[in-house]
C-alpha cells in the first residue's frame, strides 16, 4: 500500500517509516521542513511538506493514498487542551477525505481512556468519556468517522521512551531540574504505563496490516512503573534529592504537569498481544532513564 504518514519525521513516526518500509509499503511522509523533507527522501520515503494548521495540504495528502497513520502532535504540553482540539481538526479533515472509502486510517490517543474506573488496568475494549485528559477530544473525532462507517483503527500511548525523550517524564525531568528535586505525591504509588519507542513503532506497523477497523490497541509494554520509582531514577541522574509531595504542594511544584502528576495510568496490553502477535523487546522505562544523559538539558 501507499501510506500517508503524519509527524513522519518525530520521535515516533520517524520509526514507523521504516518499518513500513521493510515491510513493502510505499510512504508519503508529512513533514513542515525541508530538512525534514531531506530525512524522509534519505529513508526511502516521499516527503509531503504540510504543517497540523494547513488542513488543505493535510487532506492532499490523505487523497493520494491508500492509507493514514497520524502521529503528527503539537507537544507543547503547556497548551494540551488547545493542542488536543487542533487534533480533532486534523482527524475532522483526514475523515473527510477517507469517509465512505475502504482505506484504513490509524489514530494516536492516550491509554489514560481505557480506564474502567474501577481501580483496575485500562483496556483496549473501554472508552471512559468522562476522562479528564483533553486527548478525549481525539477519539472523539475518530469516533464519529468510526460512526458513519470510516476503517478506524486508534492506538494509544503511554509514556514512550528511549534515552533522548520519555513523554511525559520529559518535562517532569524539566521541572526536576528546576526545582532543584524530584518530586512525586503522597506514597508514590500512583503508576505510568510505558513503552520503548520502536516497540510502538512496530504495533503501528502491525496494526495497520493486522488490525481490526473499530479496535483500540495499547501500546503497551509496562503495564505500571510508580511514580516514586520514576523520581528517584530522575534524582540518581540529576544528583538532587527525591521527596513526597502533597497535592496542594504539588499543584504549584508541577504547574500544568499537576494534572497528569497524581494519575494512576495502569494499563493492560494483553490482548492486544494476543490479537496482534506483538512481542516488545526494547528496553523498560527505568533502564532508559538510567541510561540518558541528563547533562544534555
Amino acid at each position: 500500500m501507499r501510506i500517508f504518514l503524519t509527524g513522519a519525521t518525530g520521535f515516533i513516526g520517524s520509526r514507523i517509516l521504516p518499518e513500513l518500509l521493510a515491510a513493502g509499503h510505499e510512504v508519503l511522509g508529512m513533514t513542515r521542513s525541508e530538512a525534514g523533507a531531506r530525512s524522509i527522501e534519505a529513508a526511502g520515503g516521499q516527503p509531503h511538506l504540510a504543517t497540523l494548521e494547513d488542513i488543505e495540504a493535510i487532506k492532499a495528502g490523505a487523497t493520494e493514498t491508500d492509507a493514514v497513520i497520524h502521529t503528527a502532535f503539537d507537544h507543547d504540553f503547556s497548551n494540551y487542551a488547545e493542542n488536543c482540539t487542533k487534533d480533532a481538526r486534523v482527524i475532522a479533515a483526514i475523515g473527510s477525505v477517507l469517509q465512505d472509502t475502504d482505506r484504513p486510517f490509524l489514530i494516536t490517543s492516550a491509554v489514560g481512556l481505557g480506564d474502567p474506573g474501577d481501580g483496575s488496568p485500562a483496556r483496549e475494549d473501554v472508552f471512559d468519556a468522562a476522562h479528564p485528559t483533553p486527548r478525549i477530544a481525539s477519539e472523539k473525532a475518530g469516533a464519529e468517522f468510526a460512526e458513519a462507517g470510516g476503517k478506524l483503527i486508534v492506538i494509544r500511548l503511554p509514556q514512550v521512551h528511549d534515552t533522548v525523550r520519555q513523554g511525559l517524564i520529559s518535562p517532569y525531568i524539566d521541572i526536576t531540574r528546576e526545582k532543584g528535586m524530584a518530586a512525586y505525591i503522597g506514597e508514590g504509588r500512583n503508576s505510568w504505563s510505558a513503552g520503548h519507542v520502536l516497540d510502538v513503532a512496530k504495533l503501528y506497523a502491525l496494526a495497520l496490516d493486522k488490525g481490526e477497523p473499530g479496535r483500540r490497541y495499547h501500546a503497551v509494554a509496562e503495564e505500571g512503573v510508580t511514580m516514586r520509582e520514576i523520581a528517584e531514577a530522575v534524582g540518581a541522574g540529576l544528583g538532587v534529592p527525591v521527596k513526597s509531595l502533597s497535592p496542594e504542594e504539588a499543584r504549584d511544584h508541577f504547574g500544568w504537569l499537576s494534572i497528569f502528576a497524581g494519575l494512576d495510568m495502569r494499563t493492560s496490553s494483553a490482548w492486544t498481544r494476543k490479537t496482534l502477535d506483538w512481542t516488545p523487546t526494547g528496553p523498560d522505562l527505568l533502564t532508559d532513564l538510567g541510561n540518558m544523559d541528563y547533562t544534555a538539558g
